[in-house]
């Protein structure tokens, strides 16, 4: 959150059919580390090694016929319309493709009349073995196949409950007792009823079997690392809990024949070549899990898509031409509902530049992350610099430093000297277009489907930017804002037309509406010579329909410069400027009771209305322009202040959806998403309320709520209270079994990873960072993914409003602390130079931004600089050179190569047990070929007992220990400095610096 002041959707791309819809590939998903032995990969199953049994659901099809329309890797496309594919079993097609020498095949399909599952604008991309493809989701296994048809063996019928894992197929992987395991993944589930899958098994002369589920696309019920052990008879599994001789969950619901109601409220409206459509959501007894999307219209026929929430983007179409679309329903059980009206839209002409883009999809907790202000940061492009309205009155115009001065040039100019410093991801504060009189720093958006033109130039756009930042293999994280607009709205959802009198005193601020001049941040209104025009606010006569209240009457207060104020002047929640259902109506008075979660921060910030279809759809819709462009991750502003239920229900879902159709499953589970859940407080809960404590979103919801959102929230909050801190659910995610890792359980993740609250509220200290954060890990779902930093662009430790002032060595301290425990290390920019230390963070416009700790740092980063790879400069010249040498960049430099190199301390888990010293621990990470174990002290001496017997090198100084009786002790290194004996280890990792030695 900022420190304020006062004055699902899949989107695609058509394309050419005769050759495959885009000849893209859809990445498929692998099991995640950590899986059983026997799920380390997707097995291929098909008849021969090099043939695929394709089956495709017609559940929700209504087509009379299937057709196969495909390429074998490096081979040629099926004549259109493809191979006709036939019947397989209930809902179920099937043709078995001869692949030759390929290992995999390109596809789409059809009707045979010309209508095409359409799959967000690419091909399916198949590999060998059973597959399926569901309502526009792949999975591996045989839909039809009997697990054990008629025979004298003994049988096991097991119901499998998906209530809470938001999985669209299951898989049952079995090895009855004495026997062997089915293949990976195992044999395909039907649908039971609402929640329910169910497999008959025969088990022969076994009388149980060792079970595991997954959803065919790598996602496993790990069950705490243990297989299920299932009985004969019926059996139902329901959230990790096995009820052997179980009542048919399904016995007593009739079969669900209700369709949902068909969609209502269905806009579309053109931007270039895309269309962005939007619809109220439909109602149904048993629950709406999808929709289709049906477009008409250009040359390319009729296209069908599959849809998660109630947005869809669609891109890459006709220039000029006409669409139509209509909207249907799906529910669970597969029934669809009549269409919606048809939508049009017409395109206009395709921009110059094609979006681009894919996110590099690796692990997020190898990478270290450098946090600037892009405003702030470097000074590629004075041309697009703007000081705003308060510029002088700020005292930057003094200083020649405006506010807009920093920019994605300035910043791709400098990404080697951040590459040098060992990051390989950069947090970018929010670049939708702002508006407000002091807005640089992002958190104020006004179009969140136009990046600000004051960050961008020619040749260095936002898309340039990430495809720069991708081609040196970092990564950006986008700051996103999902609880607030600007003061004016939000252009495309509601923005006021006139806020109250115009009169001369206010003339300089307020000024006349410009016919055909819209604001954007950049160009300069004719009139007035203002960039930041606010002539679409104001007026000299109530407007109608106007429904603030007491319009136009003055207040009786005066303003400093002594101006009449009126009502309506200044954005206020209660004075019905903003409507009810798209923004919230009240201020804030608990910042830890249910308001903080439904009322405005600020009046600078008008509260969206989160749990209002419109608003999710605005947003889900703006958000997925950036997922396209290929950003690797989010961080989300003030995410306490919306209910986690509208996270886990909406924002969330959607943004996996929309990676894993755009980029694939990899690239989906590693979307790095982390928010600020702002608790700042001490203790492990936020004074007692759940609700408002950082690990209580990384979790999923523990019961049914309301299917209305607005009530959910209520329900949620309700619950959680009663429930307290007590009985809050616990992971061991982050802990060490021993000296073992072992498979985390992330069933019950949200999705939502945190910054974490407690340990940056204790720096002041390291040693307190550190047990107030090893305190606290218990309760969140992993906290290996939790961000770490000291200080920020709003506070240091202790909600100090100073950037860190610790001193030298109690930085190194930190930062040796924050690169060998478990988290993500994370760096506010200049940190690296103690930059601004002591000077306070943030005091709006009544002080230069030079004298804060968001000053311009493009000072320090004037010449040139080359790094050859991570913390490796290859050259530097000029005052970069200078900043280069300083001591606490030789030290993180060094941190980083250290854990680059110690897989155990990027994603290891950790344990404290049979260690004495103050911040001593041992980490370890296994997975596939990689078994890292490290023994970390920070600062003093430690003794770690029963311990893996062998060879210890340490990554410091080279010190090789043979350990042989399971104990190693270690001397204090001194402060800032570390010990890291690695098992097995290279040895000595970089150079000698002024802490790491």
């Amino acid at each position: 959150m900022r420190r304020r002041h006062r004055p699902w959707m899949r989107g695609w791309t058509a394309g050419t059919l005769s050759a495959g819809l885009l000849g893209l590939a859809a990445v498929t998903g692998q099991p995640s580390p950590g899986t059983r032995p026997e799920a380390t990969a997707l097995a291929n199953t098909a008849a021969t090694a090099n043939s695929a049994a394709v089956y495709y659901s017609t559940k929700t099809r209504n087509w009379s016929t299937t057709y196969l329309h495909y390429a074998p890797d490096g081979g040629s496309w099926t004549t259109v319309p493809g191979t006709r594919m036939e019947a397989a079993c209930a809902d179920w097609v099937k043709l078995t493709v001869d692949l030759g020498a390929a290992t995999g095949l390109q596809a789409t399909f059809n009707d045979g009349s010309g209508t095409w599952d359409n799959n967000s604008g690419r091909n399916y991309a198949l590999g060998t073995g059973n597959i399926t493809v569901k309502d526009g989701v792949i999975a591996h296994s045989d839909p039809c196949a009997g697990g054990g048809g008629p025979g004298d063996g003994n049988r096991a019928t097991v119901y499998y409950s998906t209530r809470t894992l938001g999985w669209t197929t299951a898989n049952l992987h079995y090895q009855p007792a004495g026997g062997t395991w089915t293949t990976v993944p195992g044999v395909g589930m039907q649908a039971a009823c609402t929640g329910w899958w169910r497999k008959d098994v025969d088990l022969g002369t076994a009388t149980s079997m060792k079970a595991a589920f997954n959803n065919g696309n790598g996602v496993w019920d790990n069950n705490g690392g243990a297989d299920y052990t299932l009985p004969t008879g019926v059996t139902t599994v329901a959230e990790n809990k096995v009820t052997p001789d179980a009542d048919d969950p399904c016995a007593d619901e009739a079969p669900d024949t209700r369709a949902p109601t068909a969609p209502t409220g269905v806009t579309a409206r053109a931007d270039g070549v895309s269309v962005v459509l939007t619809w109220e959501p439909s109602t149904d007894d048993t629950g709406v899990t999808g929709y289709q999307v049906t477009r008409t219209g250009g040359t390319r026929g009729e296209v069908v898509s599959d849809v998660g929430s109630t947005v869809f983007s669609d891109t890459g179409l006709e220039e000029n031409t006409a669409y139509s679309y209509t909207v249907r329903a799906v529910d669970a059980a597969g029934n669809v509902s009549a269409a919606s009206a048809a939508a049009p839209a017409t395109t206009g002409t395709k921009p110059s530049t094609p979006v681009t883009g894919t996110p590099l999809g690796t692990d997020p907790r190898k990478d270290p992350i450098y946090f600037v202000l892009t405003a702030r940061f470097n000074d590629g492009d004075p041309a697009n610099n703007r000081g705003g309205s308060q510029h002088e009155k700020s005292g930057n115009a003094a200083n020649d430093d405006p506010m807009f001065r920093g920019d994605f040039k300035g910043l791709v100019e400098k990404l080697d000297y951040i590459k040098g410093l060992g990051f390989s991801a950069v947090w970018i504060t929010p670049v939708v277009l702002n508006r407000s009189d002091y807005d640089y720093h992002g958190y104020h958006g006004w179009d969140f489907y136009k990046v600000d033109p004051r960050l961008e130039s020619a040749g260095a756009s936002y898309q340039d930017l990430i495809d720069a930042a991708h081609a040196k293999g970092m990564k950006i994280y986008q700051d996103v804002v999902y609880n607030h607009s600007s003061r004016w709205g939000a252009k495309g959802l509601f923005t006021p037309t006139v806020y109250g009198v115009r009169d001369a005193q206010w003339s300089w601020h307020y000024d006349e509406k410009q016919a055909g001049f819209e604001y954007d941040g950049v160009t300069v209104e004719p009139k007035s010579g203002k960039s930041y025009y606010n002539g679409d606010l104001w007026s000299t006569a109530e407007p109608s329909g106007n429904t603030c209240l007491n319009w136009g009457v003055p207040t009786g207060g005066k303003s400093p410069e002594g101006y009449t104020l009126y009502n309506c002047q200044w954005p206020s929640p209660t004075s019905g400027m903003f409507p009810k259902a798209l923004y919230h109506q009240c201020w804030i008075g608990n910042w830890e009771g249910e308001d903080s979660r439904s009322c405005w921060l600020h009046e600078d910030l008008a509260d969206f209305n989160t749990e209002n279809a419109q608003v999710q759809n605005y947003l889900i819709g703006a958000y997925d322009k950036y997922i396209d462009m290929g950003v690797d991750g989010f961080r989300v502003d003030t995410a306490v202040h919306i209910p986690r239920t509208t996270w886990n229900r909406r924002f969330l879902p959607a943004i996996q959806e929309r990676v894993t159709q755009r980029h694939g499953t990899e690239a989906a589970r590693n979307f790095f998403v982390f928010g600020e859940v702002a608790a700042f407080v001490n203790d492990k809960w936020n004074r007692g309320s759940v609700n408002h404590s950082t690990q209580f979103y990384t979790w999923k919801e523990r019961k049914e709520y309301s299917a209305d959102d607005a009530k959910a929230a209520l329900e949620m909050y309700d619950y959680e209270q009663q429930q307290g801190t007590g009985n809050q659910p616990t992971s061991t995610n982050a802990f060490l079994d021993g000296n073992n890792y072992h498979a985390p359980d992330h069933s019950r993740a949200s999705g939502m990873n945190v910054i974490d609250m407690r340990m940056h509220m204790n720096f002041g200290d390291a040693s307190n960072a550190f047990h107030n954060g090893q305190d606290s890990d218990d309760s969140y779902n992993d906290a290996t993914y939790n961000v770490v930093y000291v200080d920020s662009h709003d506070y240091g430790p202790n909600k100090s409003s100073e950037r860190y002032t610790g001193g030298t060595d109690a930085w190194a301290e930190n930062m040796s602390l924050m690169w060998t425990f478990r988290g993500i290390p994370t760096l506010y920019y200049g940190s690296e130079i103690e930059f601004q230390k002591g000077k306070k963070i943030d005091c709006g416009p009544s002080c230069p931004l030079a004298t804060t700790g968001r000053a311009y740092y493009g000072a320090h980063l004037a010449g040139t600089v080359k790094a050859s790879s991570f913390s490796q400069v290859e050259s530097a010249s000029g005052t970069v050179a200078t900043t280069l040498r300083q001591p606490l960049v030789k030290h993180v430099q060094r941190l980083n190569q250290i854990r680059r190199a110690v897989p155990a301390l990027q994603a290891g888990q950790y344990s404290t047990v049979g260690i004495s010293g103050d911040m001593a621990f041992k980490r370890r990470y296994t997975s596939g070929g990689t078994d890292s174990f490290a023994l970390v002290t920070v600062s003093g001496g430690a003794t770690f007992t029963a311990i893996p017997n062998g060879t210890y090198r340490d990554a410091i100084t080279g010190d090789t220990r043979t350990v042989t009786t399971g104990t190693l002790t270690v001397p204090a290194p001194g402060k800032g400095n570390l010990r890291v004996y690695v098992l097995d280890g290279p040895g000595k990792i970089g150079v000698d610096g002024p802490y790491l030695k």
